[in-house]
């Protein structure tokens, strides 16, 4: 993935208060876990911007994102419940961004977003 241009505003962020104390990568994914469960406003409108071999979305699909995954499913990347063809289905939080979101629950995506796209790994 391409790295975009480095944003102090949002490293700041993430590192004073997503990472902040987090020692290893479990303690990372659950600053990370947290932060989005307490930021994001469920339920949001919500659009695939990228196919995964991981989810049935395809680009161009509008879902409605209704909550985070649960916990033991985010230790290695986000990812957050839709409903799905009358259930309730877990994509990762990388594949979507909100059309119909307040803006707290934008910046946090896009936090996640930022993150994923420096190349950053939990650990």
């Amino acid at each position: 993935m391409a790295k975009v241009s480095r944003d102090e505003e949002r490293e700041e962020r993430i590192t004073m208060e997503i990472v902040v104390d987090a020692y290893g990568p479990e303690e990372q994914a659950m600053g990370w876990y947290y932060y989005l469960q307490d930021t994001m406003q469920f339920p949001f409108a919500a659009v695939c911007v990228s196919k995964r071999r991981i989810s049935p979305l395809k680009e161009g699909a509008t879902v409605e994102v209704v909550g985070m995954a649960p916990e033991d499913e985010c230790e290695q990347e986000m990812f957050v419940e839709i409903e799905w063809e009358g259930d309730t289905l877990a994509v990762p939080l990388i594949q979507i961004e909100a059309i119909e979101a307040d803006e707290e629950t934008q910046q946090a995506i896009a936090d996640w977003h930022y993150w994923v796209n420096q190349g950053y790994e939990f650990g």
